[in-house]
């Protein structure tokens, strides 16, 4: 009766020790992406994800703003956290949701003179926080290359009265690298 106990134990340790061997092609832990859509706004993004398992990873982006003036919009830079999940059923990939925070420099309200708007004077750049939450879509091939599309729309929890906007959005179309 030993012997047949045994003879299964040493069994499923060779099924254990022979599942562990077959890896994944996708399943590799980090990856670094360019957003294709920053230049249109006279801007700069890149982003490092690193994946804690099949359908999670965390993240962070930086977003940089070059001219202010191109783009009509009052933010400087952000630096953006992320935690994601996904649904895909290859690793790390197919559909998402996000949950991110963003720690935000923006130019401060403009406090208008005239009525025409033609005087004003600008506060100085402000930091704030905000949360929010977002999804979208990553393909990514077995040899690494990836795409990503995402959206996401979050709330300023921090110095939002010194703003023009209570309200930050997150948009991308990405390319990148998984390794």
């Amino acid at each position: 009766m030993k012997k047949k106990y045994l003879l299964l134990i040493i069994l499923f340790v060779f099924y254990a020790a022979k599942a562990q061997n077959e890896i994944d092609p996708y399943q590799k832990n980090n990856e670094i992406k360019l957003n294709a859509l920053a230049p249109i706004w006279a801007s700069f993004q890149v982003g490092y994800e690193r994946h804690l398992n099949h359908n999670s990873s965390l993240g962070i982006s930086f977003y940089y703003v070059f001219d202010n003036t191109k783009n009509e919009k009052d933010l400087n830079y952000s630096i953006s956290p992320y935690y994601r999940r996904y649904f895909g059923k290859k690793y790390a990939s197919g559909w998402f949701v996000e949950g991110f925070g963003m720690l935000a420099s923006t130019d401060g309200k403009k406090i208008y003179a005239s009525e025409d708007h033609s005087i004003y004077t600008e506060n100085p750049a402000v930091i704030n926080f905000a949360l929010g939450a977002g999804g979208g879509w990553k393909w990514v091939s077995k040899s690494g290359f990836l795409l990503e599309a995402n959206v996401g729309y979050g709330s300023i929890l921090v110095n939002a009265d010194k703003t023009d906007h209570d309200i930050v959005a997150k948009f991308g179309l990405s390319a990148g690298y998984r390794f």
